[in-house]
């Protein structure tokens, strides 16, 4: 089986439209490698120039934020979903 990443609207040009993508377990990071792979110029919106993902983009992986579990290295295994959103701010 596979990992599930959900694709943000906003991310579906650099994906053909495609509003999720299957990639294998891993990490969250070899997770970004194999987008960045397959669609280049994705990673770049999501990674900083330090390899850090963005302040503006949060990841969740099945419904927890990465920021409270191991950031870029935490665990994939098969079925899990990482959802990939851009933080909204009002005003």
């Amino acid at each position: 089986m596979s990992v599930t990443i959900q694709i943000p609207t906003p991310l579906r040009k650099l994906t053909s439209d495609q509003a999720s993508v299957e990639v294998e377990p891993g990490t969250v990071s070899s997770a970004f490698t194999q987008l960045e792979s397959r669609f280049p110029g994705i990673q770049e919106r999501l990674l900083d120039a330090h390899g850090q993902v963005r302040g503006f983009v949060l990841v969740y992986v099945n419904d927890e934020d990465i920021r409270f579990l191991q950031n870029k290295e935490t665990p994939l295994k098969s079925g899990d979903v990482v959802n990939i959103q851009p933080a909204i701010a009002g005003g």
